[in-house]
């Protein structure tokens, strides 16, 4: 059961950083357009205000996602708590699988969202 405890925790570091990071986007965008942190893509790095649409929209998004993740992370490992080592492990690794690609995945929606509010030299479209 220990190791059900570590593995519970490890599966926890994903969404808990999706929530807190998610927030941080949302509500405190870098001040400035930088290539070291936020959220950095070629189309969100236009201007400030592509930069600032980006950070809301996927700050808001990574904060919902991560608040699921978590529950559906809790209630995946939940059946497993008297299960063996093995089990425990495969359940976990398939569990922060998809929490990544949960993770990459929604860089999607807000390349979207950019594309339909700004055109291609990041002036807003009409």
């Amino acid at each position: 059961m220990c190791f059900w405890w570590l593995m519970l925790g490890t599966d926890v570091i994903v969404p808990v950083v999706m929530i807190i990071a998610g927030r941080m986007m949302w509500k405190r965008c870098p001040r400035q357009i930088n290539s070291l942190y936020g959220y950095r893509t070629e189309r969100s790095m236009k201007n400030m205000e592509t930069w600032k649409f980006a950070h809301e929209h996927s700050g808001r998004l990574w904060w919902r996602i991560g608040w699921v993740m978590l529950v559906c992370s809790i209630a995946l490992l939940l059946p497993f708590v008297r299960s063996g080592e093995v089990i425990v492990t495969i359940v976990g690794l398939l569990v922060c699988t998809a929490q990544v690609i949960g993770l990459i995945v929604s860089v999607i929606p807000t390349e979207a969202a950019l594309k339909k509010k700004f055109d291609e030299d990041g002036n807003p479209r009409e």
